[in-house]
């Protein structure tokens, strides 16, 4: 005798009042919608829904964003005094900004032509009904009163009134917060940013454009955020921070030139094509000193590598919705994914309909019917098909198992929250009222039926349950008590290239955690099947603790998770947030929008609904798994080259400070012109930060991204300024103004000491890298040895004691800086290992303390 067993769901379904054929129940009531008139009369009216069709930046936005910089302004300043005082010269610094301006501008631009391609692939195309007929259109081209068409995963892009609902359900949490599923009725109203999460309906368009409710809010920037970048505001700290900088610094130079020491630049030779004497001098050791210590670079590199990382993804056919998600993605060390479509094929086959004799005839009720006739009555009256229900239906025509053309009494749609469907059929032996969905929601726990749905779960197959209901489907209290009748066996294929791509994260120290609303036992069958660590002991959401500290706990310790509802995955990507833990969300479902909204960075597939598409901070457009290893490698890459970037950029800032300060006290002529820091800056940091920024990187990125910076950068400046300091003092011998045999000492120990750290920094070494340092060497060598570089940058290398003395200082401080950077890495890994000693300790007291659940 086949078990009963009293389940009811989570929420009423459909209500339906006409137990009568009605074509409202399987498909919305025949209507014209607008006319082409109509909508033409509104299009020249503009009463459209105006909205641009991503959030980006125009073209003229973007050269302005790259002209007017506060760089850029400091720049022009500082140029437009050189321009006075001559030479021209020392104003070349200026045309390296317009070089890299231009270049950051073509990038950028290359960029939004790779974005703006993308987002028109992935545009939702919402469903109008105009002139009788369903189309798709733009959503551009909703014009209000237009008569749209929804179904589950689709998003609402304009405001409405419902004038049709088929067991319409609504998440407006993305909106609202308030999480429970609301069912709409005609009349009622339906608000843009909200998606439907069960049943199909229609609405008339009331607010379109910047009118409706979801643009409002995004305009008052109130619920929908950008991805933090701890990249960019990290580096607009340390600007601020050269900022106030400059102004005292450059002041003591100028008190230091023109007062402390007299005018102590009389006796020094005129400087060829420009202005000489005191004041002149002054201001042109100024510049020279605040050009090195601006990293004129810095914001130039950020901006091309996130702009190249953007180009790159595009290739993979990923859409990156927001630039600074590129940062987000090299911080990643948990990857939460989804399984039906992600991990396994997105269609399903129908392998097996195992009947359970739940449709035998019933003593005091009418006699049973086929589960074959069921399902293909099911599959013919569902509205909006899940790939489930549509596996049915596919595999139920290859059978030639038509649809018995029963009459539908009430429907109850799919939703993730209750785990079944079902419809209320007046079959020829009278009304019976059949629901379809999970083995372990609709039957016992320790039935035969859920046993057997168990162990084929574990085998990987997808289980499904075909029960008689004891009420009608849009009963407040259904399904109330269920007869089991058949299982429903669903052939599910593991995608070829989930193994490598589980692969390549464990080997990048990041965990992957199968999330799924599928039975756990199927869910470890899969994880299992791509040797996932853990996988062999799946956890079922239900049974996880509601304390959040507990269950982030538990979602840490374990890797495959089934019957995880949507409020659910939110919970545990929240938990392990809080744990310290940077979460990617990958989903296509609309069961899915709340985690992806709530993980750091929110993956989505192309083919998945529009609601999870538009949460996503990533697309993946062809909706391949296997690119999210090349779209982690390209985070890794942007943020890993950035941060060496900065580390020599800020190196330069801080020997430039120490020299300026211990020159300007000592009250002796500052040791270069500007043309001298433009070589200087363009041998050691500038042109090799360009290839560095776009090289390949896989560091593990962590938090910390200044102090990080600054633990290399401010030992590092401070050791070159001091040995800068050092040689001049020493190849001066009293005097108080240099000749250019002095200049070129001190320029020889600078650019050997800081060559160094480019290759403290370059590690590891491939060939490129060295030939790159080589090459640098080679452009300085030549600049002092060909007759016109030693004009152009006034240098002298005729005393070979003065060299030497470069060199010399240059030998004591390179020894001195790979010291203190040895030492600084172990103290860096002792301080690692001993926080990862604390938290395991701390993660360990805090489970001993908290009973089992």
């Amino acid at each position: 005798m086949p078990e009963e067993a009293d389940r009811t769901g989570r929420g009423p379904a459909s209500t339906v009042t006409d137990p009568g054929p009605s074509p409202g129940l399987t498909g919305p009531p025949p209507e014209s919608g607008l006319s082409r008139q109509e909508v033409a009369e509104r299009v020249a009216t503009g009463r459209t829904n105006d909205v641009p069709v991503r959030a980006g930046r125009s073209v003229g936005q973007i050269i302005r964003g790259n002209v007017f910089t506060r760089i850029n302004a400091m720049i022009a300043v500082l140029f437009a005094i050189i321009a006075v005082i001559g030479p021209v010269q020392d104003g070349l610094f200026a045309l390296v900004i317009v070089i890299n301006t231009f270049i950051g501008i073509v990038q950028e631009l290359r960029a939004k032509r790779t974005l703006d391609k993308l987002a028109i692939v992935n545009a939702a195309r919402p469903r109008v009904v105009r002139d009788g007929a369903t189309i798709r259109v733009s959503t551009q081209e909703i014009v209000l009163d237009e008569v749209l068409e929804v179904g589950v995963g689709d998003q609402i892009v304009v405001d409405g009134e419902v004038t049709w609902a088929g067991g319409l359900e609504v998440d407006e949490s993305l909106l609202t917060g308030e999480a429970d599923p609301v069912l709409k009725q005609p009349g009622d109203t339906v608000m843009s940013g909200s998606f439907v999460v069960a049943g199909t309906g229609r609405f008339r368009a009331t607010k379109v454009g910047r009118h409706a409710y979801a643009v409002r809010l995004a305009e008052e920037a109130s619920r929908f955020s950008l991805v933090h970048s701890e990249l960019r505001s990290g580096i607009d700290l340390i600007l601020r921070w050269i900022t106030f900088a400059l102004f005292p610094i450059g002041a003591l130079l100028i008190y230091s030139q023109l007062f402390m020491g007299g005018h102590v630049t009389l006796d020094a030779e005129p400087v060829s094509g420009g202005i000489s004497g005191p004041l002149a001098d002054a201001l042109r050791s100024m510049v020279a000193a605040l050009v090195s210590m601006i990293p004129e670079g810095l914001i130039l590199l950020t901006s091309i590598a996130f702009a190249v990382g953007v180009i790159r993804l595009g290739r993979h056919k990923c859409l990156v919705q927001e630039l600074p998600a590129v940062e987000g993605l090299a911080r990643v060390d948990v990857v939460c994914t989804d399984k039906t479509g992600t991990l396994t094929e997105v269609g399903m086959k129908l392998a097996e309909i195992r009947d359970l004799g739940g449709g035998a005839p019933e003593a005091d009720g009418p006699s049973g019917s086929a589960p074959t006739l069921v399902l293909a009555a099911l599959a013919d009256t569902d509205p909006d098909p899940n790939p489930s229900m549509a596996a049915i239906a596919e595999g139920l025509t290859a059978q030639g198992r038509p649809a018995p053309g029963w009459t539908v009494t009430a429907l109850a749609p799919f939703s993730s929250a209750r785990k079944w469907s079902g419809a209320s059929l007046l079959t020829p032996a009278g009304e019976e009222h059949w629901v379809l969905g999970a083995a372990d929601v609709l039957a016992p726990a320790a039935s035969p039926a859920a046993a057997e749905a168990a162990r084929l779960g574990a085998q990987g197959l997808r289980v499904l349950l075909l029960a008689r209901a004891s009420v009608r489907v849009d009963d407040d209290l259904a399904p109330g008590t269920v007869r089991s009748v058949a299982l429903v066996i669903l052939d599910q294929r593991v995608r070829a290239d989930a193994g490598p791509t589980l692969d390549y994260f464990a080997d990048q120290g990041v965990d992957v955690k199968i999330v799924s609303g599928d039975h756990a036992a199927s869910v470890g069958a899969v994880g299992r099947e791509l040797s996932l660590p853990g996988a062999e002991h799946p956890v079922d959401a239900r049974d996880l603790p509601e304390d959040a500290e507990a269950l982030s706990r538990e979602v840490e310790a374990a890797s495959s998770f089934g019957r995880v509802s949507p409020e659910r995955k939110r919970d545990m990507v929240r938990g392990l947030r809080d744990r310290g833990h940077t979460v990617a969300m990958t989903g296509d479902g609309v069961n899915d929008v709340l985690a992806l909204k709530e993980a750091d960075i929110g993956v989505a597939m192309g083919a998945g609904s529009p609601a999870s598409r538009s949460v996503a901070q990533l697309v993946l457009l062809d909706d391949r798994f296997a690119v999210l290893p090349k779209v982690v490698a390209e985070g890794r890459r942007v943020i890993g080259n950035i941060e060496r970037v900065a580390s020599l950029f800020l190196t330069k800032t801080v020997y430039t400070m120490t020299l300026a300060i211990i020159v300007g006290l000592l009250a002796v002529a500052y040791p270069f012109f500007p043309r001298h820091a433009t070589l200087i800056n363009a041998v050691t940091f500038g042109i090799p930060s360009f290839f560095l920024a776009l090289a390949p990187n896989t560091d593990i990125v962590r938090p910390g991204f200044v102090l990080r910076t600054l633990r290399l950068a401010i030992p590092s400046g401070m050791v070159a300024g001091f040995a800068a300091v050092t040689t001049y003092l020493l190849v001066l011998g009293g005097r108080t103004v240099p000749d250019p045999s002095d200049r070129t000492a001190v320029v020889i120990t600078l650019c050997a000491t800081t060559l160094w750290v480019l290759l403290l920094v370059a590690k590891p070494y491939v060939w490129w890298k060295v030939a790159l340092v080589g090459s640098m060497v080679g452009l300085l060598t030549l600049a002092m040895v060909t007759p016109w570089g030693r004009w152009f940058f006034d240098l002298d290398v005729s005393d070979p004691a003065k060299v030497l003395t470069g060199l010399a200082v240059a030998g004591v401080a390179i020894v001195a800086i790979t010291v203190i950077r040895v030492v600084d890495d172990r103290m860096m890994v002792r301080s690692q290992a001993a926080a990862d000693a604390k938290a395991a300790a701390e993660d360990e007291a805090a489970r001993e303390r908290t009973p089992a659940s």
